[in-house]
């Protein structure tokens, strides 16, 4: 007897739909085998299929079955085949009707008494079987909430496989799964932190404010203690709020890398992502024999941060190049290539020198020119280039931590932030960019005009300061998102003073 069960496979962050397919002979001695390209995981499905079945009061047939994983050269990975497999054999014994699992997509782990435990990817699954027109999918009621997401596609949550008989049998109704978007966004685009927690540090907080409204990277520099990683964990707070469309493509990386929450249907927040400096580029790109999401991938539509950036090891900084330019990174391995969207705002942070105190006047610092030297160019000039803005983060004196003024809240900063990205939005509407941040030199030459005074301001700055070309179009873009916060057409002295101001490192102040 021949049964087919529609299952999903997720490759990338994408769901790929798999055909189950069971035969069952009487002839020959009992054997139970699978074939597909199945890893340790699928072919683990054996034992525990055939357990649950037992353990559920089903006498598992003592025949030959095979189970074959259709495409077959599609790499199949994970728990989630159980599920499947088991009422593929059920349906090849005539326990219930082929009839009754067509059009229904099922996906789910079972452990030894018949449960069935959450998977991986339930929204890509669930968008997948949307795009199939399928009549629901059938999955773990612990992935209920994620899939409810998807719209036009009903969602059945279920505890155990008797359940899922008892409903392909007899077509018991069960509750369908439904996720109120409105609320789901509500409840989980609520920050922990917000910006009046900062005392003082007031220049670094403008500059964020100039970092989310045009999207660039920054760079803070300031000795140990000075505030670099509670500012950078704010910055999600004032970024804009995300999109639906943005929320459902985070939500699908982490739901791929397991990281959603029980119960979380929807990321709504900004990711703020801070490996430490000890990881390597496999983890911080994606990788591994079957691709897996990276740091940078779950950092999309969020923030990158990199404490410590000189302790980083040179090739884990250098595979950064790729994704903040292209907004995405490409892993190829020999049984797969798969690109994973990795749009993120990088914020690194570092101490002047190594023992971190250099133009600190309440402590000495001990280093020699040559360690300075060193310990700075650990950073190459390549990953450097990608960082618009470079600021110091002085410590900050005993009277601005004791007062009890708070400082201004993220909710207002976050006001003035999506007013001038809404602005480059319809600046941008035909260049396929969407921020300052983004601009080619193209874009610089028809968007950054200088007034008369501008441009004086600028050629001083740059004969004076020995400004490089590149700082130049640096301080160009920073202008212009300077600019869009007061709502400006044209480029003004006081917009390219204060980018000025941003380019530290070129100022040669370190």
């Amino acid at each position: 007897m021949l049964s087919k069960v529609l299952s999903a496979s997720v490759v990338g962050i994408d769901a790929h739909t798999v055909d189950v397919e069971v035969d069952i002979a009487s002839r020959g001695l009992p054997h139970f085998s699978m074939v597909g390209l199945p890893d340790a995981a699928v072919k683990e499905s054996r034992d525990r299929v055939r357990a649950a079945l037992k353990n559920i009061g089903f006498n598992f047939p003592l025949k030959q079955i095979t189970v074959n994983l259709a495409p077959a050269d599609l790499k199949k990975e994970g728990s989630s085949f159980d599920l499947p497999i088991a009422i593929g054999i059920i349906a090849a014994e005539g326990v219930i009707e082929m009839g009754s699992v067509q059009g229904y997509l099922f996906t789910g782990e079972l452990s030894l008494d018949g449960k069935i435990k959450p998977v991986r990817g339930a929204l890509s699954m669930a968008i997948t079987a949307k795009n199939l027109g399928l009549k629901g999918i059938i999955l773990p009621e612990e992935n209920a909430s994620e899939a409810a997401v998807v719209k036009d596609v009903p969602v059945f949550g279920m505890k155990s496989l008797p359940e899922v008989i008892d409903f392909l049998r007899n077509g018991t109704p069960l509750r369908l799964f439904m996720t109120d978007l409105g609320k789901a966004i509500e409840e989980n685009s609520i920050y922990e932190d917000d910006f009046s927690e900062v005392k003082g540090q007031e220049h670094a907080k403008r500059a964020l404010e100039v970092a989310a409204s045009g999207g660039h990277n920054v760079l803070m520099i300031g000795p140990p203690g000075s505030g670099k990683t509670m500012l950078s964990k704010r910055l999600p707070t004032v970024l804009p709020c995300m999109t639906f469309d943005e929320a459902l493509e985070t939500t699908k990386i982490h739901s791929v890398a397991g990281l959603l929450k029980t119960g979380q249907p929807l990321l709504a927040t900004r990711t703020f992502r801070a490996p430490h400096h000890t990881i390597s580029d496999v983890a911080l790109i994606g990788g591994g024999q079957l691709p897996k999401p990276g740091e940078v991938s779950l950092a999309h539509n969020g923030v990158l941060f990199l404490d410590e950036l000189p302790e980083f090891k040179r090739p884990v900084l250098e595979v950064l190049r790729q994704p903040l330019e292209n907004g995405e990174v490409t892993v190829s391995r020999a049984v797969a290539s798969i690109t994973y969207p990795a749009n993120f705002m990088l914020v690194a942070a570092m101490n002047p020198c190594p023992c971190g105190y250099l133009g600190d006047s309440r402590h000495q610092c001990t280093c020699t020119p040559g360690q300075i030297h060193r310990y700075r160019h650990r950073v190459s000039g390549p990953l450097l280039d990608r960082i618009d803005i470079h600021i110091e983060v002085p410590a900050v004196p005993y009277k601005e931590l004791t007062t009890d003024d708070s400082g201004e809240k993220s909710d207002d900063i976050r006001k003035r932030v999506v007013g001038a990205r809404n602005i480059q939005l319809g600046r941008f509407k035909n260049d396929k960019i969407y921020s300052n941040g983004q601009m080619k030199t193209r874009h610089i030459k028809k968007y950054c005009k200088l007034s008369p005074d501008a441009q004086s301001l600028l050629e001083n700055a740059m004969q004076k300061l020995g400004l490089s070309a590149r700082a130049y179009a640096r301080i160009l873009k920073l202008s212009r998102t300077i600019a869009d916060l007061e709502s400006s057409d044209g480029i003004q002295p006081h917009h390219v003073s204060e980018a000025i101001q941003y380019r530290t490192l070129d100022r040669g102040v370190f």
